[in-house]
């Protein structure tokens, strides 16, 4: 799919690389490259969505005001939070850090599938910033397909519509001025 290529989505998930709290020597800088929230605030994602549907926006718990701007800045209006409950401490600069948030909003018309959601989940950790598989499960039980995850990093462990954009994977849409690995192998391929 390319750039000038609209895909029909409903739903959007997305992880962004938050550079609040994130560098040092157990930071999340070490993993990857991380984005202002200026530069996440101005990504065209409005662009890619259809005029009612859902987002699920992941902050930590540093970026959670940062994450109300994005939502906003995307055109959507924040409804809830999902807090994923670990089962472990982590790292945090003042309390330790055993929850994560999932800022769930709107925009349009668009009412939920499922209106038993609990606002937090007790679910397994993974390696540095791996979510946790359940999110897909809760996502489709709740909104309405198609999906796109941002910033992905695997497949969806799912049979539902998803489509990936991120740089760790072969993403299946391009974001004007967001360029991924991806993008420049697709530009390489003859007839493209």
């Amino acid at each position: 799919m390319t750039s000038s290529t609209k895909p029909s989505v409903r739903t959007v998930l997305a992880d962004p690389p938050w550079d609040i709290q994130q560098r040092g020597g157990f930071g999340a800088n070490r993993h990857y490259d991380l984005l202002t929230v200026e530069q996440i605030k101005a990504m065209p994602i409005g662009d890619l969505v259809e005029p009612d549907g859902h987002l699920w926006l992941w902050v930590t718990n540093a970026a959670l005001e940062a994450g109300y701007e994005v939502a906003r800045a995307w055109g959507y209006e924040p409804r809830s939070l999902l807090t994923w409950v670990k089962p472990r401490f982590q790292l945090g600069r003042y309390l330790r850090n055993a929850t994560e948030q999932l800022i769930f909003a709107t925009r349009g018309r668009a009412p939920v599938l499922y209106r038993s959601q609990p606002t937090w989940a007790f679910m397994p950790l993974q390696d540095h910033s791996h979510k946790p598989e359940e999110q897909f499960s809760i996502i489709e039980r709740v909104s309405p397909g198609p999906y796109l995850e941002l910033f992905a990093r695997r497949r969806p462990p799912s049979d539902k519509q998803w489509l990936v954009w991120g740089m760790e994977i072969d993403s299946d849409i391009t974001i004007p001025g967001y360029p991924v690995p991806s993008d420049y192998t697709r530009d390489e391929e003859p007839g493209s």
